[in-house]
């Protein structure tokens, strides 16, 4: 083979090599995803202080940006204050956010009384154990301000690509049982409130390690 050709031929293995190489790393770098990840240094959650304890709930804002903005929005307005999870269901759920009958028939979105968002889910999104998802009617774009957060630890997986997963909770499950375990009447409602004092809306902070 000519030098030329052996040198042409030289570069052009050099060349897929570094190309392999670089797609390796490209991979290897990539972070898969993880429902149970916990929030990075300065990203907003939810704090939901109950009088069954605190939960601390990451968002997924950028798999679904208006279901979590819709939440952050009535968090924010004060709409979930001194509201009751209206309906409990051992093994299955716990559900509030209706801030306007307590019932389970009233509540609305972000852009005022009477509407709703539209159904927004990704695949990604599980209905995993501390998942937090949108309640709605049986029209897919109905969900107002109503959330339910999943109780079991198997999930509850056939809900799945149906409501709109939209935050995790990471800390504060211990409430999330708490409130699971009361007693309720034939309507699921807890024969004593489980009330969601306030929401707020931080910055995630980790806490510093001891120093020694």
């Amino acid at each position: 083979m000519p030098a030329p050709a052996r040198a042409s031929a030289r570069s052009l293995a050099l060349m897929l090599a570094l190309s392999l190489l670089f797609a390796f790393v490209t991979v290897a770098c990539e972070k898969q995803f993880n429902q149970l990840t916990m929030p990075e240094q300065g990203e907003e959650i939810a704090v939901i202080t109950t009088n069954h304890g605190v939960m601390k709930i990451r968002f997924f804002e950028d798999k679904v940006p208006e279901t979590v903005k819709n939440f952050k929005e009535l968090a924010k307005a004060g709409k979930y204050e001194d509201v009751i999870f209206h309906r409990v269901i051992k093994d299955f759920m716990i559900q509030g956010g209706d801030f306007e009958t307590g019932n389970g028939l009233g509540g609305y979105s972000y852009k005022g009384p009477g509407t709703s968002i539209e159904l927004e889910v990704d695949p990604e999104l599980k209905h995993i154990r501390g998942a937090v998802s949108m309640a709605r009617t049986n029209e897919p774009d109905s969900a107002g301000s109503q959330f339910f957060i999943v109780h079991p630890e198997s999930g509850v997986d056939f809900l799945d690509g149906a409501y709109a997963v939209f935050g995790q909770v990471f800390e504060g499950l211990e409430a999330l049982d708490s409130i699971a375990e009361l007693q309720t009447d034939p309507l699921d409602k807890p024969l004593t409130d489980a009330v969601i004092e306030k929401v707020e809306i931080v910055e995630f902070a980790d806490p510093e390690p001891p120093t020694e």
